[in-house]
């Protein structure tokens, strides 16, 4: 059930009517077994199977978060999550790597990938760590820990909800669906289906024609894809996390944003506090800082991060060019630390020769994160570097989402400069749908997404991790 289908409109319309209903004659504990029976169904849609995968899950952290200061109940705990992960993820891959290196033919297990295993299990993983390292307190009600796991509008592609920020708002009773929320809400999925359906979706025909046919393209028309991967799988991503959160308030719950206008970056290390943010933090707080971060000296430092950036990589897909991928962001992260020293302040054409660079690295990047194997981003990267004949393919999709992205940047930009704010941030503005001229622009607003979506049907890209 992908957001921008009919099937899910229906659903989620469904879950909104249910919501207020027993918002209006029952308590909050129907109202969340009623969200927590629409998650499950919501899952159960790909695949009902998976639905006992999640259940198992849940209980397993739910049990040893109970019991977290027993070091066994702990353990596995922590165990259990990655061993799910690793088997319906990982293990055929591992499998095939090993056959490749010993030149022997090994028969791999048939496992289907459940969708969104590496979100869920991740948020499993924090909730039983924070419980253990006495951040929050063990959440002793099942169904509100179930629904913290499953809740339908992050469980499939994110963003990764932290324990302690979601499941506070299921003791809050102002935490509602009202008008104000409902307003809200309904205007940030409009801006998510509008980077999905309009711009990363049509980005999808131009990018996947020339990474599947490389050579039969000129090498300008191979450069201007793979800017356009770069756009495609930002509003992709970004795009899933506006519907996201604006499911999520639409109900009356608030989810921290994801991305923060990633590609105005000045710097690797930027980049990544910008991109996905959910998901760095997740592996600063888990993995970077437990390895010993940044306290155990220079070199420690930087194995930290390669360790880091390359189980990033991995937890991506099954596949060494993600491996490639973490590694390579790794390495650049390691060069800045070792090489580069910040100023507090860079001069404009400084600035600007930063944030282009950084998105040339970027971009760079993710033609191994969006090739197949290493050999077809080999031929990428021969067509862009031999000066490739071809054929020569201008895209309109590609120069209208790089004007829509500078319009959006620099708006952000004349903003902060407006409020004397010490760094760039962007988000949406939001309308007050109560007056004329708001209710107006909105509803322009859904007909342009309406007559520019692209009509095919198209997955999200994380939906594959």
């Amino acid at each position: 059930m992908i957001f921008t289908s009919l099937a899910f409109m229906i659903f989620f319309a469904a879950v909104l009517i249910g919501t207020f209903i027993i918002q209006c004659f029952f308590n909050d504990r129907i109202k969340f077994c009623f969200l927590l029976t629409a998650s499950y169904f919501f899952y159960g849609w790909w695949d009902w199977r998976f639905c006992f995968l999640l259940l198992f899950v849940t209980l397993t952290s739910y049990i040893t978060a109970l019991h977290s200061e027993n070091k066994t109940a702990y353990v596995t705990g922590v165990s259990i999550p990655l061993i799910v992960l690793g088997i319906f993820k990982y293990f055929n891959f591992f499998l095939d790597s090993i056959a490749q290196l010993s030149c022997h033919e090994i028969t791999a297990l048939k496992i289907i990938l459940p969708v969104g295993i590496s979100f869920y299990t991740f948020q499993a993983l924090s909730y039983v760590i924070d419980v253990h390292r006495k951040k929050i307190n063990a959440e002793k009600d099942f169904v509100r820990l179930a629904l913290y796991i499953s809740f339908f509008p992050q469980l499939v592609a994110g963003p990764i909800v932290r324990a302690s920020d979601f499941l506070p708002q299921l003791y809050e009773s102002s935490r509602r669906l009202n008008a104000e929320n409902f307003s809200r809400g309904i205007q940030l999925m409009a801006m998510g289906f509008f980077k999905k359906a309009v711009l990363a979706d049509h980005l999808s025909v131009f990018v996947d024609d020339v990474f599947r046919v490389p050579v039969a393209f000129q090498w300008a028309t191979i450069i201007l894809a793979v800017c356009s991967y770069s756009l495609q799988i930002y509003f992709d991503f970004s795009g899933y996390s506006d519907i996201a959160s604006g499911c999520a308030k639409c109900l009356g719950y608030d989810f921290n944003i994801n991305f923060n206008l990633p590609y105005i970056s000045s710097s690797i290390t930027e980049f990544w506090r910008r991109w996905h943010i959910s998901l760095s933090g997740w592996l600063r707080d888990y993995l970077y800082i437990p390895l010993g971060g940044n306290r155990k000296g220079r070199v420690r430092q930087l194995v930290n991060l390669m360790i880091t950036m390359i189980l990033g990589g991995l937890w991506h897909g099954a596949n060494w060019t993600f491996v490639f991928w973490g590694g390579l962001n790794g390495l650049a992260l390691c060069c800045e630390k070792i090489f580069v020293r910040h100023e507090h302040k860079d001069i404009l054409i400084v600035k600007l020769a930063k944030i282009l660079s950084v998105f040339v690295f970027i971009s760079f990047t993710w033609i191994f994160f969006r090739a197949s194997n290493f050999s077809d981003a080999w031929l990428i990267l021969r067509g862009i570097f031999t000066l490739q004949n071809g054929i020569v393919q201008p895209f309109f999709w590609s120069f209208a989402a790089f004007a829509l992205l500078l319009i959006s940047e620099l708006s952000a930009v004349f903003k902060s400069h407006r409020q004397h704010l010490s760094s760039v941030n962007g988000y949406y503005p939001v309308m007050n749908l109560d007056s004329i001229s708001g209710l107006t622009t909105f509803f322009v607003f859904v007909g342009i997404i309406l007559g520019l979506a692209f009509t095919g049907e198209n997955p999200f890209i994380y939906f594959q991790f």
